[in-house]
């Protein structure tokens, strides 16, 4: 019996020893998670929601298991949430950056749009302002057509108007729509109205 009693204890004192030598690893493991994924949270948030989401469940889920005890599927799991903060740090990074070169084509093209529009607008106001003034229309144009291309004219200056306004709040790729929609019926009203250009 006293054989028993001493391999109970010795197999006792062996899984405490056990256990107590997996908590710190187990504890610094979920430490350099938690700091890895605080390191890119801000920017997961914006370019990868979802999968921010999902790894943040699977840390959760470690530091449940380090909460039980649990030091053993903390430290079998660890690696695996290790390698999907690494997927979405990458992620992460690709979405920022084709993000970061959308933004910069977008800001590109609102110069040159910008460029071009407003000296337009500036030309067609003058040729509406004449026109209204002779009632001289171009050739093949009637007074109900001229009041169709005004009123044209006039969604032009607030589809621009607009896109600048979206530009101004940082929503540059829509600004860029709506000024490559106000660009083409600029030129399609310039050349109704013959403008000289």
């Amino acid at each position: 019996m006293r054989t028993i009693g001493k391999v109970l204890v010795l197999a006792v004192v062996t899984l405490m020893a056990a256990c107590t030598s997996q908590k710190e690893p187990a504890e610094n493991a979920v430490a350099k998670l938690e700091a890895s994924l605080n390191s890119i949270r801000t920017d997961a948030q914006q370019y990868a929601a979802e999968q921010l989401q999902t790894v943040e469940a699977s840390v959760t889920r470690l530091k449940e298991d380090l909460a039980k005890k649990d030091y053993g599927a903390v430290m079998q799991t660890s690696p695996s949430v290790a390698r999907d903060i690494e997927s979405l740090k990458s992620a992460t990074e690709t979405a920022k950056s084709d993000a970061e070169a959308m933004l910069a084509a977008a800001q590109s093209e609102w110069n040159e749009l910008t460029a071009s529009v407003p000296p337009m607008v500036e030309k067609l106001q003058a040729r509406v302002d004449q026109l209204a003034k002779t009632r001289k229309y171009p050739k093949g144009m009637d007074k109900a057509a001229f009041e169709a291309a005004k009123t044209s004219f006039e969604t032009l200056k607030t589809e621009w108007s607009d896109a600048g306004a979206e530009f101004a709040s940082g929503q540059a790729a829509n600004a860029v729509r709506k000024g490559r929609g106000a660009k083409a019926r600029a030129e399609g009203l310039i050349n109704q109205l013959e403008v000289q250009v």
